[in-house]
């Protein structure tokens, strides 16, 4: 267990190495020398060596994260791609999509975008502001394929796609173009949500986005719930009203209001970086066409 961006409260931290223990992990916790840096977790070199060593460690299968926050790209730059030799589970969201962005287009690592420590196994399983126990357990030890996600949105437009699923946090996507492990979205179904961002501020996102190229190739969308997002006073326009004017121009497949990363229902996990199809219709589901560990 390590925090690469913002500390978290101790008590939080305390439930969620319960949980996980509860669910037959053994948890080696990182604990940091220098304590909290402003709104860091430590220092970056510190946060940096301890991303590192939990990443190549030998005696571990497993990376979780405290809380994300701010602060994961910044600790990127002083990673090589050659020190990583074996693949292992990280599981985060949120700020934390840097590091799967990096690992993906670095190493093509698999992931899996779903509970932190202290902000979703704190919580625990099936509660609010907790974890969907089922899509966890399936995505950390299913060694086949065949196993279906029940998204729980809304079609915004129906069909089916089939595609590598990528994405996260879609600020950190936006902030990963220029960078050299910005994330190449082509053939992808991409995952996007967010919270705490105003209508127009999601459509300047999307704009930049589709101004970027990033949804060219792009066999089909799921999009979060993005809580605190209401409108400013004196519009009326909603985010699913952006996402619908958005996306329904580009004729592939939309999935809304998803519970992945930032909700309040029992978050999905999802494996990032496996092919999987995309059936729009109705509440929406993912069937995942291939595993995402190995036995």
């Amino acid at each position: 267990m390590v925090a690469p961006a913002s500390s978290a409260k101790e008590e939080r931290i305390q439930r969620g190495c319960e949980t996980l223990e509860r669910l037959d992990f053994r948890v080696q916790r990182f604990q940091s020398l220098h304590g909290p840096d402003g709104y860091f977790s430590a220092p970056i070199a510190e946060r940096r060596k301890s991303l590192r060593e939990a990443l190549v460690r030998r005696d571990s299968q497993a990376v979780f994260c405290t809380r994300g926050g701010y602060g994961s790209a910044d600790i990127l730059d002083g990673l090589r791609s050659d020190q990583f030799k074996r693949a292992k589970i990280f599981c985060a969201f949120s700020d934390l999509t840097s590091v799967q962005i990096f690992l993906w287009q670095k190493l093509r690592w698999v992931t899996f975008y779903g509970p932190l420590v202290a902000g979703g196994f704190d919580a625990g399983p099936n509660a609010t502001g907790g974890f969907d126990p089922d899509t966890f357990m399936w995505a950390m030890t299913a060694t086949n394929s065949g196993w279906t996600v029940p998204l729980e949105g809304e079609t915004l437009r129906r069909g089916a796609a089939e595609g590598t699923l990528l994405g996260g946090c879609i600020t950190l996507i936006e902030t990963s173009i220029g960078t050299p492990w910005e994330l190449d979205t082509r053939g992808s179904i991409l995952l996007l949500e967010d919270r705490g961002v105003k209508p127009y501020q999601l459509d300047r996102m999307l704009l930049h986005l589709k101004q970027a190229g990033k949804f060219d190739g792009v066999r089909g969308i799921v999009l979060g719930e993005f809580p605190d997002s209401e409108a400013p006073e004196g519009s009326s326009v909603s985010v699913a009203e952006v996402c619908r004017r958005i996306f329904g121009a580009l004729r592939i497949p939309v999935v809304y209001g998803a519970p992945v990363g930032h909700t309040t229902r029992p978050m999905l996990t999802i494996p990032l970086g496996v092919r999987a199809k995309l059936m729009a219709s109705g509440e929406g589901r993912l069937e995942i066409l291939e595993p995402a560990v190995s036995a």
